[in-house]
């Protein structure tokens, strides 16, 4: 396990410590949890996906391959 310091707000530091008076948690546990959920959420996709037309059927069903590429090869972002 690693530790981590962070700072939160007066308002989330309160939202935390409420929580994790609720569920009988530690405040560790309550951030821990939080932050693996945000992880699990789909971000979107960058501004311009799907407004152009390359001439390729295949583009949708590629896209993050070829969002990988074009990162790999310093194209994006």
């Amino acid at each position: 396990m690693v530790s981590l310091t962070v700072e939160l707000d007066d308002h989330a530091a309160e939202v935390v410590r409420s929580l994790a008076a609720a569920y009988n948690r530690s405040e560790s546990e309550i951030v821990q949890e939080a932050v693996a959920a945000y992880a699990q959420v789909k971000r979107p996709m960058p501004q311009g996906i799907g407004k152009y037309h390359s001439g390729r059927s295949d583009v949708s069903e590629r896209a993050e391959e070829i969002l990988r590429d074009s990162v790999r090869e310093g194209q994006w972002p």
